[in-house]
């Protein structure tokens, strides 16, 4: 056992009440959230190599042994991704220090933001599921008043489309798991994969693993995605980029957690239907992405392309597509907080978030322009950029299952995905200069390019260091194979 794996959650929660005593002072709310988030960091680097070198850590907490009282579960998946939602947390935060704005950071802007990252570690460490619906909970509660703050009509008209969903999926999902309950008695994640293979995974299990299936699909965007870009459009861009980064993430993560270690014996018609969510979420997404002609909403539409390619390797769920899920994600939750911070000082620095409106950033911001060309590089997946090993292992996994189809119709959305992007690069700004009048000269805030000048060195760096990411990788993809591992981390010899 480690206190360990505790400090990715202790030091989000300590900062966001320490933050509250100090609303009207801004410089000290901001060094206090980016030394936070430092810790945090440092926490979560140590953390995955202790992972690395001693296998999957568990926390018993009270000294509750499994399957009673709670447990908290480190293995090499959440170890990753609990490192790249820190790294993404503290790119966003310095973002927000010349973004956000004074009244927003008045309102406790930075508290909330601390708190949202509770609930996303929380969720990937934890190893109840019930300790997941109420990590879910603290996560959405953050994210209400995220989106919200600032109170223009457009937040408050899509926060009240945000808020019923979300309380809709919620209510399911609290339902869900009290049937899990009295089904099989346990909630502990690997007593319950014990539990489920001596029941039989039908029946009533069955029903409850399509209800926990459509819960986690509409809080990932999975095919239910249809609340996702107006949500996600309404606030501030340094919001958007922590919503696109790592929200939609959590719900992916759920879903791979159970269905690689609670519902995978018996699934039946299961790996079909998400199979068709998979592929139905890639093709609309793309479609939405090349029909806009605004930035938040073709990168939001983005956003819910990689929800269905991540999808897509479950189906396949053999050795290559597992460790392509995981090296997908830890490309996706970086690269997507970088594309919506550069898309928010490309919005910046033309004075507007429509395309038709721009051009010629080329000149004023050559620096911008670059990085965003190299990101867009990398979403695609040109090699030795991050997203190359990740897409190149999924497709591989689907081909090895015979899933041609799907594999092709991924290939496709990544056609889309460069389309939409390419679109963004060429009209923002190789595009005719807008008269002189119609925008005014931006000063691009000097916090929030370091901090995609950071990110996009690490998404670099993933991708020409993928034989070392890799080792990780796999580490993490032979626990999704064999959840035995996990089980037995966890549960010991009971």
């Amino acid at each position: 056992m480690t206190n360990l794996l505790v400090l990715p959650i202790l030091f989000p929660l300590f900062t966001a009440v320490l933050l509250i005593f100090f609303k009207e002072r801004l410089m000290l709310q901001r060094w206090i959230s980016a030394i936070s988030l430092l810790s945090g960091t440092a926490a979560a680097i140590i953390l995955l190599r202790r992972i690395a070198s001693e296998g999957i850590l568990t926390l018993h907490m009270g000294g509750w042994l499994p399957p009673y009282g709670i447990v908290f579960v480190g293995d090499m998946l959440a170890a990753i991704l609990v490192l790249a939602a820190s790294l993404v947390s503290l790119a966003v935060c310095l973002y927000s220090f010349g973004s956000i704005g004074v009244k927003r950071e008045r309102s406790y802007y930075y508290s909330f933001f601390q708190f949202l990252l509770v609930g996303v570690n929380g969720s990937f460490l934890t190893g109840d599921i019930f300790n997941l619906f109420v990590f879910f909970e603290v996560m959405l509660m953050a994210s209400y008043a995220l989106i919200v703050l600032g109170g223009t009509r457009i937040q408050l008209r899509e926060t009240v489309k945000y808020l019923l969903i979300n309380i809709v999926s919620s209510a399911l999902f609290v339902a869900a798991v009290a049937y899990l309950y009295a089904a099989a008695g346990t909630l502990n994640m690997a007593h319950l994969s014990i539990r489920v293979a001596e029941l039989g995974q039908g029946g009533v299990l069955q029903v409850i693993a399509v209800m926990l299936l459509i819960v986690f699909a509409l809080k990932a965007g999975l095919l239910l995605f249809f609340w996702l870009p107006g949500s996600y459009a309404a606030p501030p861009s340094a919001v958007r980029a922590i919503f696109g980064a790592l929200l939609t993430k959590v719900g992916l993560y759920a879903i791979i957690r159970t269905f690689t270690l609670i519902f995978y014996h018996e699934q039946g018609h299961l790996p079909s239907w998400i199979a068709f969510m998979a592929a139905a979420t890639m093709l609309l997404g793309g479609l939405g992405a090349v029909a806009y002609k605004d930035i938040p909403r073709i990168l939001n539409y983005n956003v819910v392309i990689s929800v269905g390619f991540v999808a897509f390797g479950l189906v396949s769920a053999n050795q290559d597509a597992l460790n392509g899920i995981v090296f997908y994600l830890l490309h996706d939750m970086l690269a997507k907080g970088l594309m919506f911070i550069l898309g928010g000082l490309i919005i910046s620095a033309a004075g507007t978030d429509q395309l038709e409106r721009m051009g010629g950033l080329m000149k004023r911001h050559p620096l911008l322009g670059w990085m965003f060309f190299v990101l867009a590089l990398a979403l695609v997946g040109v090699p030795p950029l991050s997203g190359f090993a990740g897409k190149v292992l999924l497709i591989r996994g689907g081909l090895e299952e015979g899933l041609v189809s799907l594999s092709l119709l991924s290939l496709f959305s990544s056609f889309l995905v460069l389309y939409s992007l390419i679109k963004i690069f060429r009209l923002a700004f190789w595009g005719d200069e807008p008269e002189p009048e119609s925008h005014a000269p931006a000063v691009l805030p000097k916090a929030g390019l370091a901090a995609a000048c950071g990110l996009l060195v690490v998404v670099a760096l993933i991708g020409i260091g993928s034989e070392y990411v890799y080792a990780l990788v796999a580490q993490a993809g032979e626990v999704l194979q064999k959840p035995e591992l996990y089980i037995e981390a966890v549960m010991g010899s009971r």
